[in-house]
């Protein structure tokens, strides 16, 4: 049985909860809340790992059953790699099998960029990935949380306002494109199961 590595990055603790950064928990709850196999799915605190992992079974619209590992890093966002890094080497995932779900600053709210390699874009979280790897070739699922045009005053700020952005909660005009973000993430993910990761980047890829 073939096997994929689902990945939302994110910070452990109930202070990072609802935070910008947390997007990639948010989404990946968001698909295993939307899963039909629900009931049967919960999250283990697997320490071996450093990581919440769940387990699930798919089946695609064609070809066999795959078996889906989806995982919560605790290392923090920094570290993220070091618990992606245990579980593909445990379980023998190629990099290519790899969908890593995380927020974006480069792109603007609610936006979704699916693509495969190329550069972290300052991600702190992607380049921990790659770090472990060792290759950028594993699919990411960017999801924007950048302000609009007229506020792009923070690309020009000091670093520390930008982590004080990430790590800040949705403004109130922020919540419904972030809510609807978070729902639109999952159907891509299931998408990108059910038919094929083109056919996911095909209808929900921002233009």
């Amino acid at each position: 049985m073939s096997m994929k590595l689902i990945v939302g990055l994110g910070n452990p603790g109930d202070k990072y909860e609802k935070t910008r950064h947390n997007l990639g928990f948010l989404v990946i709850d968001q698909f295993l809340k939307d899963s039909n196999s629900v009931k049967e799915t919960r999250w283990q605190d697997e320490s071996r790992f450093k990581a919440w992992v769940s387990h699930m079974d798919w089946q695609p619209k064609r070809g066999s059953m795959e078996k889906l590992i989806l995982v919560k890093p605790k290392t923090y966002m920094n570290n993220s790699g070091m618990a992606v890094g245990i579980v593909a080497s445990f379980y023998k995932i190629k990099p290519e099998d790899i969908w890593v779900i995380h927020d974006e600053l480069d792109l603007p709210i609610g936006a979704i960029k699916i693509r495969f390699g190329g550069a972290s874009a300052g991600h702190k979280g992607v380049t921990s990935v790659m770090e472990k790897l060792g290759t950028d070739k594993f699919w990411r699922f960017r999801l924007g949380i950048g302000v609009n045009h007229n506020h792009s005053e923070i690309a020009g700020q000091k670093m520390h306002n930008v982590d004080d952005f990430v790590l800040g909660t949705f403004a109130r005009g922020e919540l419904g494109k972030a809510r609807e973000l978070i729902k639109r993430a999952a159907k891509a993910i299931a998408t990108g199961l059910s038919e094929r990761i083109e056919s996911a980047q095909n209808q929900f890829n921002t233009k």
